[in-house]
């Protein structure tokens, strides 16, 4: 695809600065840019990469910088650089229709793409332009929305429902039975059934290999807009909030309710039948032992606190060894004061 600079900025709005019968075909960061590339610069520290850039356009905050081609100016320049490079490549097409070697037992729309081996169980409906990759398993009862696509090897399991302009990945697992259960006096575990659902909003993206458990008695809730990672363990009854985003490898435990805009960095570990509120920043590899009630960035393992109490809290951490050092010093000293008395 090719566009012209004033067909973007009529489209996404920003200041065009330059000739706006530009043509570029790429977005590119701005090391390897060339021409009919258009490069974004979003951290103003690498401003001083512009000097040596050959892209013929640039997306970037204010103020305009000398010697470049042409600039769309925009106060958000890393949005910007993601709306335009959604524009230049729209996922591939796929052809209606049910490939011969799927076995379909629901209802699927006319327009729905469904690949080789498919299944999809008794009573599944498939909505509009729906694409199901090969080897995908639908189990009876589900519900997949409007224009999701769904890649190859993934599995739905009973009367889960997923929400219209869906991503699933390869290899995730939706509604797969929750780990529930009871315990015997002589120590055997006795499984607790898990008959809820997977409910999954609108506009949600799910990683590759990712896993999200049924509810036990209620449902999973993955609320609109969620994007999840690879690698993601979300457990039974579970409810993450609107538009938040989970890193890879995150784990939540089961019951915990995340609030909405929340963000989880990778390998951060939430435990279970916790509250989280809304926009709340976990760091990466932060373990969330108890409810947080505020809003605000919050890091650590043992214990997890406010992100500004742990760092001064570490930063103590560090001289741990020459306060010991002084303490030793200190108990010698009154030692010897006590012995002259």
């Amino acid at each position: 695809m090719k566009l012209r600079l004033d067909e973007i900025v009529a489209r996404l709005g920003g200041e065009l600065i330059g000739a706006g019968d530009t043509v570029v075909s790429r977005i590119v960061p701005i090391d390897i840019a060339g021409p009919g590339d258009l490069a974004f610069l979003a951290n103003p520290k690498y401003r001083v990469q512009l000097n040596a850039c050959r892209a013929s356009a640039v997306i970037m905050a204010p103020p305009v910088a000398q010697g470049v081609a042409a600039t769309i100016l925009t106060s958000q320049p890393y949005l910007y650089f993601a709306k335009v490079a959604q524009w230049l490549n729209p996922p591939p097409s796929a052809p209606a229709g049910i490939h011969s070697s799927a076995v379909v037992e629901g209802d699927v729309a006319a327009s729905a793409s469904i690949g080789p081996n498919v299944w999809i169980g008794r009573g599944a409906r498939v909505a509009e332009r729906v694409v199901i990759g090969a080897n995908c398993s639908v189990g009876a009862g589900v519900q997949i929305g409007s224009d999701t696509r769904i890649a190859s090897n993934v599995a739905i399991a009973d009367h889960c429902v997923l929400g219209v302009r869906g991503i699933v990945h390869s290899g995730a697992v939706i509604g797969a039975d929750g780990f529930g259960f009871a315990r015997e006096a002589d120590g055997a575990w006795v499984k607790i059934p898990q008959m809820g659902r997977v409910l999954v909003g609108d506009d949600v993206e799910i990683g590759a290999n990712t896993t999200i458990d049924r509810g036990a008695l209620g449902d999973t809730v993955i609320e609109d807009g969620v994007k999840l990672d690879n690698q993601i363990q979300i457990a039974h009854n579970v409810r993450i909030g609107a538009h938040s985003a989970l890193a890879g490898c995150v784990g939540i435990a089961g019951s915990t309710v995340i609030g909405a805009r929340c963000t989880v960095g990778g390998g951060a570990v939430i435990l279970g039948h916790l509250k989280i509120a809304d926009d709340v920043n976990v760091s990466a590899g932060t373990l969330v032992a108890k409810s947080i009630s505020q809003a605000g960035t919050y890091s650590g393992t043992v214990p997890f606190m406010e992100h500004g109490h742990w760092l001064k809290n570490f930063s103590r951490l560090r001289h741990l060894e020459s306060m010991a050092d002084k303490i030793r010093a200190l108990e010698q000293r009154l030692t010897a004061l006590e012995t002259k008395k």
